[in-house]
């Protein structure tokens, strides 16, 4: 820019009487109280005023030919920086919001205001950000504005911007006979990240994924935040509904990649429902709700996929709301005298002498009006609603009570396995609660055994690692149950106070004919006996299995080969046939 003490040019004499002269716009520039920066077209700083150094802290000196991303000492989050850069190349304009932090450490608030200034062809020439304070009418009712339609974690259209834009694309949809597709994307297990590691991560995971998404779509796609971890992306004008599938295995594979958050490396899986115009639905909320039944649908199918709306997803809703409702009933009315819940246990095998070392307790429900439900089907709607926190519970201490009566009767040289949910290893009363149902019924930390799934031990392994540790101290038994199926880090997995590896039953199924599941059934028990661990195989139901297992050195054996899961009484009567057996 030219120096206002330079006298003008003959370009400048030449303006025609009024025009503003270089000098002027300078003299402005330099004496606004509002702080500017001017950047060039590779957004390197070319000039900032005075009230931007004082403003920040910094010099010009040190600002000019950087490439601040527009704000030097100004901490823009990733998808809000996506979000300026998408405005600018459409509109020209971007305005919000923004925090920032002095030389000194003391933190700001102003009002951006940034725009792309093009040549006449077209072309980006420069980029000017003028920093203002919130204080006039004007600026507070623009922010006002602005957050009333955006989310302000995330800087997404909020839930009533995003049922706005949907009405007005689906008016143009109908018009131009276009199909369009309605995506509900969300997180999987995301509670549990808030509950064990803080809001704040949280937090900085959805942003995360909300920079994700925009990535994943189109410019004129729209994506929205429509409550806690809970997504939705609008694909319009799509040509077949294999574009959405095409578009939500995108979503699905760049959502489930690792998160770095801090000093935590997370994993936030997407379940997603497709719902579609006009075959699923005419407006905007029967879409919506479509969308969801078919998430859930997703969740149901194991998570980390996606499904399309049918209309048997509603009945199959209905059902599981019915269903949840009679859980609920059944965990509150758990007294005494009456319990819809049950512990069944299958034994545990000595492969070298065949005798009964162990006992597993798993849970049954016997539901009035849907008799015996699969544990497949109620845990997961537990687990889901929070109730496998109070169930888990009841299993703690049931399990405590009726190894007492196995004591009472003379048997008491076998150890029973509880399995421990996700939700209760993280949860703060997880050690008072084991101590105090030990006391209870007067047992030893040796008398139980606690198994935790693969999964569950790798979702956080720092908390992990902390609350086994506490238990291992107990002198508590600890098991990694259903090894091979997750995503286990070995170098990890030795820091573990772990005791034992149950291989998981899909791996035993076919170990006689699969040379695959052969060969991870060899190098897992080597691995586990490299870890000075003993292995545990399920699912063992032939003779074959059996003698295979045996002579690859699986130190136990549990499954139908030997008895299926039996309830207290059965188990007892099996215990004491055996024992009578090998006198």
């Amino acid at each position: 820019m030219t120096d206002p003490r330079t006298p003008p040019s003959t370009a400048e004499s030449a303006r025609p009487a009024g025009a503003v002269s270089l000098a002027a716009l300078r003299c402005a520039y330099e004496q606004s109280h509002e702080a500017i920066l001017v950047a060039d077209a590779d957004r390197r700083t070319i000039a900032v005023n005075e009230a931007f150094c004082r403003l920040t802290g910094l010099v010009e000196a040190e600002l000019v030919g950087k490439t601040p991303d527009f704000l030097p000492s100004v901490q823009v989050l990733p998808q809000l920086q996506a979000a300026i850069t998408a405005a600018l190349q459409t509109g020209g304009f971007w305005q919000g919001e923004i925090h920032g932090e002095r030389r000194d450490g003391t933190r700001f608030t102003r009002w951006l205001k940034l725009a792309a200034i093009r040549g006449d062809d077209g072309e980006v020439r420069n980029y000017v950000a003028n920093l203002s304070e919130l204080g006039s009418d004007k600026e507070v009712a623009d922010r006002l504005a602005y957050l009333a339609y955006h989310d302000p974690l995330t800087n997404l259209p909020n839930r009533l911007a995003f049922e706005a834009q949907l009405a007005q694309t689906l008016r143009l949809c109908e018009r131009g006979n276009y199909q369009l597709a309605l995506m509900v994307i969300d997180l999987d297990n995301f509670k549990n990240i808030n509950d064990s590691l803080g809001h704040h991560v949280g937090d900085e995971l959805l942003q995360q994924v909300a920079l994700r998404l925009r990535e994943c779509v189109r410019a004129s796609d729209l994506v929205a935040r429509i409550g806690g971890d809970e997504f939705v992306v609008v694909l319009p004008e799509i040509e077949t509904p294999l574009t959405a599938a095409r578009v939500a295995g995108k979503v699905q594979l760049n959502l489930a990649d690792s998160y770095r958050v801090t000093e935590h490396v997370l994993y936030a899986t997407p379940s997603i429902g497709i719902s579609l115009f006009p075959i699923d639905g005419q407006d905007a909320s029967t879409l919506l709700r479509n969308a969801d039944t078919a998430m859930y649908h997703a969740k149901n199918a194991g998570r980390n996929n996606h499904q399309f709306y049918t209309a048997r997803m509603n009945e199959a809703a209905g059902e599981r709301l019915q269903m949840e409702n009679e859980l609920r009933q059944a965990v509150s009315g758990i007294t005494p005298g009456h319990c819809e819940f049950s512990l069944h246990f299958q034994p545990q095998i000595q492969t070298a002498t065949g005798k009964v070392i162990g006992l597993e307790a798993l849970l049954r429900w016997d539901n009035p009006t849907f008799g015996r439900v699969s544990p497949m089907r109620f845990i997961a709607i537990a687990e889901e609603t929070g109730l496998i926190l109070p169930l888990g519970d009841w299993v703690i201490w049931e399990t405590c009570r009726l190894t007492r009566s196995l004591k009472d009767q003379g048997l008491g040289d076998v150890r029973v396995a509880i399995n421990i949910s996700a939700q209760q290893l993280r949860h703060d009363n997880l050690l008072l609660l084991i101590r105090g149902a030990l006391a209870c019924y007067d047992l030893s930390p040796q008398d139980i055994e606690l198994e935790v799934t693969e999964s569950t031990a790798m979702q956080n392994p720092e908390v992990t690692l902390s609350i086994l540790d506490q238990l291992a101290a107990m002198g508590i038994m600890l098991a990694i149950d259903d090894f091979g199926t997750g995503y286990s880090s070995l170098a990890y997995l030795k820091h573990l106070p772990i005791n034992r590896l149950k291989l998981d039953r899909s791996f035993v199924t076919d170990i006689e004919t699969d040379a695959n599941d052969a060969a991870i059934c060899t190098a897992t028990i080597a691995l586990g006996h490299s870890l000075g661990l003993e292995l545990v195989a399920e699912g063992v139901e032939t003779e074959e299995q059996r003698d295979f297992l045996a002579r690859l050195g699986c130190d136990v054996l549990q499954g139908y080969l030997y008895s299926k899961p039996m309830p207290f009484a059965d188990v007892v009567a099996y215990l004491q046939a055996q024992r009578i057996a090998t006198e």
